[in-house]
């Protein structure tokens, strides 16, 4: 069962065609990655998957049902859930405040009712022994950790991540992996924006690649970074 899926969807801001006929589904329980240079579209495809843009043509599913014109909350309530790339915390609320927050607003559900929900997402996330720190007083490993449990403690079928590794040292970025594949080993469906490679290949089944807005290869990770045209577009590399 294909838990997403995009049918030539496509999305313009004046004359720039920023997604162009973009075309592929993600089955429930797979981790697809998503790479490309810097403008190749990646985020607007977020913010189409995500309802925070309406595509100018085609058409979005989840879950079975065409979400096209459905707005960003709905798709929460459903069971969308997305990372950002730059982590925004309510810096003056603990991470636990932070999670409650998210659960019951993104379930709608009161805070008794998502308490056990929070604590278990804590403990995924390796968060729990700093329950009661406030956001604000984070290093960067566990403000990236904060943005992915905020984004798990809405209840998601689907898990959008947006270059959560950006930044981190290698020992950092080892551990947000282990993470992330322990959640995706539960059976969460991922969707995985994100320039660094290895974290990317240590997690996914398949990789997509754009460029300027279309998609110009998907399958499995060695096929495409093996592929003429990705190692020229991508890597900047001569094939």
């Amino acid at each position: 069962m294909n838990l997403v899926e995009l049918q030539d969807v496509s999305k313009n801001f004046g004359a720039l065609k920023v997604t162009d006929a973009v075309s592929f589904a993600v089955p429930k329980g797979q981790a697809l990655g998503i790479i490309g240079p810097n403008g190749a579209g990646k985020s607007t495809l977020f913010n189409l998957i995500t309802g925070n843009f309406a595509p100018d043509a085609g058409r979005v599913t989840f879950l079975g049902q065409d979400v096209t014109r459905r707005p960003a909350m709905d798709r929460v309530r459903m069971g969308v859930g997305r990372s950002f790339q730059i982590p925004q915390p309510f810096e003056g609320l603990t991470v636990y405040e932070n999670l409650a927050v998210a659960a019951s607003f993104g379930r709608g559900r009161s805070e008794a009712a998502v308490t056990q929900d929070c604590i278990r997402i804590l403990e995924d996330t390796e968060l729990l022994r700093l329950a009661n720190t406030q956001a604000g007083a984070l290093s960067l490993l566990d403000r990236k950790r904060l943005e992915l449990a905020r984004a798990m403690a809405t209840g998601p079928e689907l898990l959008l991540l947006d270059e959560i590794a950006g930044g981190l040292t290698e020992g950092e970025c080892q551990a947000l992996i282990a993470t992330i594949k322990r959640l995706h080993a539960q059976g969460m469906t991922i969707i995985w924006i994100e320039h660094v490679l290895h974290a990317l290949t240590a997690v996914v089944e398949r990789l997509l690649v754009l460029d300027f807005g279309r998609v110009i290869g998907i399958g499995a990770p060695d096929a495409i970074m093996a592929s003429k045209e990705v190692r020229e577009i991508y890597l900047g590399i001569e094939a």
